[in-house]
């Protein structure tokens, strides 16, 4: 691809400790036949997962590396990328979510005929082939979340007002529909919509961003296409391994930080109440667990590296171009406008 190519996708990675699916999630991307730049922002890794990135896809003109020297959050990472992003649609891909050459042109197709939609997000598959929770899902509501802690959808299987708000038991639709949320593995969003609705919010370290964005993303008016007959492979969990109670930390507080944004002025207090102490009760326990499990010796804090499904290895890309490395924190502030064409009409919140 010659390098004044404007691309039609900005592709945004953010890496820690991905180890080489970082690799394998960038060359899956680069095989896309759609003209495309991808960022891998490295939140200080040190696995040696930007190095063999670099051995691997380092002198293809279309990769830009940005590395931050140290972990700054996965929201302030993408907004990093966010920033410098040129395409026409940006997609937030995880570095451990592997996408197929035909990912792109298939999304693309799809987001044309549905012109309302500023986001999409396609079917995500475990390693064992099954369909990941979160993938496809409703808005977590601080009700909806009671009915999933206190786990009143399996009280009441078939009363309307229990229903879990994870989608992913439920029969697969037949052709793309709109859903209240997707998961931040895979979240391609429109320039005209990014443009309108603004960065991620970095009051998110991790967890719960995606959430939160789903949610600006409707209140501005734009729909959540979901594309199931487009999959992508999501070892889920890969640069978490090592800290979970970091990672059990930020996720708990940002789902607290997700219910008082969006609902505190929705919801009696009380329930408020209710449901912050739920999250934190919940985040005692899977902590009260973890350390449990590694004081008495049966494993340890540190998961281990998932094994890349058959077919999935390491392997040369044929791209023999100039290297574009950019450390650090550029100096640019706000989003590239979106470009000047006729703007499709967001539909109005439901």
């Amino acid at each position: 691809m010659r390098a004044e190519t404007q691309p039609v996708v900005s592709i945004i990675i953010v890496n820690f400790n991905a180890g080489p699916l970082l690799t394998e999630a960038v060359r899956g991307a680069l095989a896309s036949p759609v003209p495309l730049e991808v960022f891998v922002v490295d939140n200080g890794s040190t696995d040696g997962s930007l190095a063999l990135l670099k051995s691997v896809a380092g002198t293809d003109r279309r990769l830009r590396i940005i590395a931050n020297g140290r972990n700054l959050g996965f929201t302030r990472a993408n907004n990093i990328a966010l920033k410098q992003a040129s395409g026409d649609f940006v997609l937030l891909l995880n570095p451990d979510c592997i996408i197929s050459s035909d990912t792109l042109p298939k999304m693309l197709k799809a987001m044309a005929a549905h012109p309302e939609a500023g986001m999409a997000g396609c079917l995500l598959r475990n390693p064992d082939g099954t369909e990941q929770a979160g993938c496809r899902r409703s808005v977590p509501t601080p009700w909806r979340t009671l009915v999933r802690v206190l786990h009143l959808d399996k009280l009441f299987p078939k009363h309307p007002r229990f229903r879990n708000f994870i989608l992913a038991k439920q029969p697969l639709p037949t052709k793309p529909t709109y859903l209240e949320a997707i998961s931040g593995a895979f979240m391609l969003v429109t320039r005209e919509a990014l443009s309108g609705v603004g960065l991620m919010d970095e009051g998110y370290f991790l967890h719960c961003d995606d959430l939160d964005w789903c949610m600006r993303f409707r209140k501005a008016g734009w729909q959540i296409l979901f594309v199931p007959d487009v999959e992508a492979v999501h070892y889920q969990g890969t640069c978490c391994r090592g800290r979970p109670m970091r990672v059990l930390w930020h996720k708990h507080k940002g789902m607290v930080r997700y219910y008082r944004k969006f609902f505190r002025h929705q919801y009696p207090a009380p329930l408020m109440w209710a449901v912050t102490a739920a999250v934190w009760a919940r985040f005692g326990l899977l902590g009260l667990a973890t350390l449990v499990t590694w004081a008495r010796g049966r494993g340890d804090l540190e998961a281990p590296t998932p094994v890349l499904q058959p077919g999935i290895r390491l392997a040369s890309t044929t791209h023999r171009n100039t290297t574009d490395y950019t450390r650090a924190t550029p100096p640019v502030s706000g989003l590239r406008p979106a470009p000047m064409r006729e703007r499709r009409r967001p539909v109005a919140h439901p």
